[in-house]
């Protein structure tokens, strides 16, 4: 279901029951999964493979070349999973031949009107980004973050697991998993616990990431100090564990 005034080329591949609006272009070396959806005036650029289900409404661009002035026409894709909500004037881009050469969508995310996903970021599965929220190149986010409109993160961070960043909030470090953030920098505050409860999270392992919390950024102790004590948390919570793993792994340091 092709609108006549859209611009498909001969070499993008469509999968059924595929609907292209008005004027909307498809590039070459363009895959579309089943039951995707391309609203008016949206483009699609490749190297993109897109899955299942998902839904481009009208004036996103989508798998355009990178943002990056080092770029110099390298073959570089975007890969994009199923089930994604990909609203207005969204801008998500290629990868770059100085990282991985590809960015990575998962499944089931929700990406709101003017939300910005540069080039080599990773976003995991189920994931919510509020209006005007953007990615700088590199970042990675964690399945059912949830990033509050306007959220900013730099350069190669990470964003950890069922995070929450607030309004307008300037992230500058990694975000380790389960955590709240807000302000410019962004700062800690305490764990996501109604998040946590929405999905399903056992009682005692909110509790347990609690007290990790607490050891970590309200304790005296130093950091490793800190992290040898959420170990001992950790032998009976995974989510813990998970925590602990994340700050231990973070090269460009943990929001503080």
């Amino acid at each position: 279901m092709i609108d006549p005034t859209a611009r498909v080329d001969p070499d993008a591949r469509l999968g059924r029951n595929v609907r292209i609006g008005a004027y909307a272009v498809v590039g070459p070396d363009v895959e579309l999964g089943d039951d995707c959806e391309v609203g008016p005036h949206a483009t699609v650029y490749g190297p993109t493979r897109m899955g299942a289900g998902n839904r481009i409404f009208q004036f996103a661009s989508v798998g355009a070349e990178p943002q990056d002035k080092k770029y110099a026409g390298e073959q570089t894709r975007l890969e994009i999973g199923d089930g994604n909500t990909i609203r207005e004037f969204v801008t998500i881009n290629r990868g770059t031949a100085q990282d991985k050469g590809v960015t990575r969508i998962g499944n089931g995310n929700w990406i709101m009107a003017y939300v910005h996903i540069a080039h080599d970021c990773t976003v995991a599965d189920g994931v919510v980004f509020a209006n005007g929220a953007s990615l700088a190149g590199h970042v990675e986010v964690g399945e059912q973050a949830i990033l509050g409109g306007f959220t900013l993160v730099h350069q190669f961070c990470r964003i950890g697991a069922y995070c929450f960043s607030s309004m307008g909030s300037c992230i500058k470090q990694d975000v380790p998993p389960y955590v709240t953030v807000s302000g410019n920098p962004a700062a800690p505050h305490g764990i996501n616990s109604e998040g946590l409860r929405r999905q399903g999270f056992a009682r005692a392992d909110i509790l347990a990431l609690r007290r990790a919390y607490r050891l970590v950024y309200k304790s005296s102790l130093r950091l490793e100090p800190a992290l040898e004590k959420v170990d001992a948390l950790a032998r009976d919570h995974a989510p813990v564990e998970r925590l602990a793993a994340f700050i231990r792994g973070s090269d460009r340091g943990i929001v503080r």
